[in-house]
């Protein structure tokens, strides 16, 4: 027999699974406990009781992307060894994502970046430090890739961070807008000329 605990996490599971699909599509700002209780046939104060108000309805959607992002990318990439491997398994891990996840549904990084890039405020910040947590964690992946000798001594990290990212969002606008089919193929072909570029010499 369910236990009443195990039934309210499989519904706050499913209320931030349709919350983040609705902020992904139309925005954050579109969340509101009304309409997300009226899509998952739920009362409103079946909602509220197990999120709280908008706000912590916002916070909770980010803070789930951000540990869901997390889940799938980097905790499985670090049983790699340092370096290079490691890297490339970040880059592999994030583009099954994108083709499971961010191509279906859209990107909260992305679609956040440009809906909150002219205004302040806590969602503001809370979608920078996820961005900023993720290519922090890119960039530690390839300062080791260069002490260990997979990548050439002068490689610039913060320079291969931009470019990785910016291959990201390019990702994303291809399949989605574009809606070109061999958009993540594309994006590891990308990749791997950009690390190409950055092992020629290396010992």
């Amino acid at each position: 027999m369910e236990t009443k605990t195990h039934r309210s996490g499989l519904t706050l599971a499913a209320i931030l699974d349709t919350a983040i699909a609705m902020a992904t599509a139309e925005g954050l700002e579109s969340l509101t406990v009304g309409e997300l209780a009226k899509r998952l046939g739920l009362s409103k104060s079946g909602v509220f009781s197990r999120i709280g108000s908008r706000e912590a309805l916002q916070k909770a959607v980010i803070e789930e992307y951000d540990r869901r992002f997390l889940q799938d990318v980097f905790v499985p990439a670090m049983r790699e060894p340092r370096g290079l491997p490691r890297l490339n398994a970040i880059m592999r891990l994030w583009l099954q994502r994108a083709r499971d996840v961010e191509i279906r549904q859209g990107c909260l990084y992305c679609a956040g970046a440009f809906e909150f890039d002219d205004r302040d405020g806590p969602l503001r910040d809370m979608l920078l430090d996820g961005i900023m947590g993720w290519r922090s964690a890119l960039k530690r992946t390839i300062i080791q890739a260069i002490d260990e000798g997979h990548l050439l001594p002068d490689t610039d990290a913060d320079q291969l961070v931009f470019e990785i990212d910016g291959l990201f969002v390019a990702l994303m606008r291809e399949a989605r807008f574009v809606r070109d089919p061999r958009a993540a193929d594309r994006a590891w072909s990308t990749y791997e000329r950009l690390i190409r570029s950055r092992q020629a010499q290396a010992r």
